[in-house]
């Protein structure tokens, strides 16, 4: 009697997207769900002009020919450019010295305002010598430098204490009596190539004295010692 072949048949392997389908759904909070793709034209950033960016007015050389300086009626500096056939006109101009200590009267930076908006102003042009202008315009921008940069002259020096490292001074000014303390006296105290004396103290005053050989006596040894 033959034997009987018993035929065995090869175990069926579950599918990949059997087990995918029974995972999700026995955990359908792990599912993960399809996002919508973001719309490419909505991502990408504007485009920025770097030319418009970093664009700067060039700086010009100011003379009593190109520009005219006028008080404006809210009391600031305006400023007339001409150019060719065309005038600009600013309501406001700043000015700035470029050498305050050394050349005060030279080298005056014509400047836009700063603003929030634009950050520092731009610079409109340069004053070579401010004695180029006439008399009026001289004494405007004079007046205007004046407030910018205050600079006392002391006309007598009335003590001079050191006291814990610290210099402490009272003096007669142009600007009435004043008191102020230096750290460093050698350092704060300056003399100038015209002879001046520029004095600076911890406070960012700023003082002159024209001509330290005009002082009187005991004002001149108090500071004697530091020039």
């Amino acid at each position: 009697m033959a034997e009987e072949k018993t035929k065995i048949l090869p175990t069926e392997k579950p599918s990949e997207e059997k087990d995918t389908k029974d995972t999700s759904a026995k955990n359908p909070s792990d599912a993960k769900k399809e996002l919508p793709k973001p719309d490419v034209a909505e991502e990408e950033d504007e485009e920025v002009d770097a030319d418009k960016l970093f664009q700067r007015r060039p700086s010009v050389a100011l003379t009593p020919d190109n520009a005219r300086f006028r008080r404006s009626a809210g009391g600031m500096i305006s400023l007339e450019l001409i150019g060719g056939e065309e005038t600009e006109t600013f309501e406001r101009v700043v000015v700035l010295r470029s050498f305050p200590i050394t050349a005060p009267e030279e080298f005056l930076s014509v400047r836009e305002p700063d603003t929030r908006k634009k950050g520092r102003g731009a610079e409109i042009g340069m004053i070579r010598h401010l004695s180029d202008f006439d008399a009026d315009t001289v004494a405007l921008i004079h007046e205007e430098l004046s407030v910018r940069y205050f600079t006392p002259q002391i006309l007598k020096i009335h003590s001079v204490k050191e006291k814990f490292g610290y210099s402490y001074w009272e003096a007669e000014t142009t600007a009435g009596k004043v008191s102020f303390v230096l750290n460093n006296p050698f350092a704060n105290i300056r003399v100038l190539e015209d002879q001046r004396i520029y004095i600076s103290d911890m406070d960012g005053n700023s003082f002159v004295i024209p001509d330290p050989t005009a002082l009187d006596r005991a004002s001149y040894r108090r500071i004697e010692v530091y020039i």
